[in-house]
């Protein structure tokens, strides 16, 4: 499939992709985003949290690694930016979220690649700060790998 590239002039369109994107989501999906600090993958992720039912509002899971939210089906938010390496994203659970009956979300994908499975949704953003972003998708292998 190839990948799929859309703009966005300001935080509520990114949200709005997120929210479209949680529409072809369901259980045992994985949605691997990369994108430079301030690019809005965590706008990103607010926006598909919503489309998928969850009912308290997404923050950044930098410093405990996993957020949990209620949905219409469990919704893990994964947050690679400050881990070691793929073992510690082992060691908290990782590996069973992503086998799981929810949909995990991870940030800073592109630093624990070797984890993603074949089947995992690449979600690239680019540009910071008040520049527009460029949302690239892909299902499969391809956008986010090294």
């Amino acid at each position: 499939m190839p990948p799929e590239t859309i703009n966005t002039q300001s935080a509520d369109e990114t949200f709005a992709a997120g929210e479209r994107l949680a529409g072809t989501l369901g259980p045992g999906d994985v949605v691997a985003l990369t994108g430079d600090l301030g690019a809005g993958k965590t706008c990103f992720v607010q926006g598909l949290a919503r489309g998928l039912g969850a009912r308290t509002w997404a923050t950044s899971p930098t410093f405990v690694l996993v957020n949990e939210y209620r949905g219409d089906v469990p919704i893990h938010h994964v947050d690679a930016y400050r881990v070691a390496g793929p073992a510690e994203m082992i060691e908290v659970g990782l590996l069973e979220l992503i086998d799981g009956d929810g949909v995990t979300v991870i940030e800073w994908a592109d630093r624990i690649a070797s984890l993603l499975p074949d089947r995992a949704i690449h979600v690239a953003i680019a540009g910071v700060g008040d520049e527009p972003r460029t949302i690239t998708t892909r299902r499969g292998r391809g956008v986010s790998d090294p």
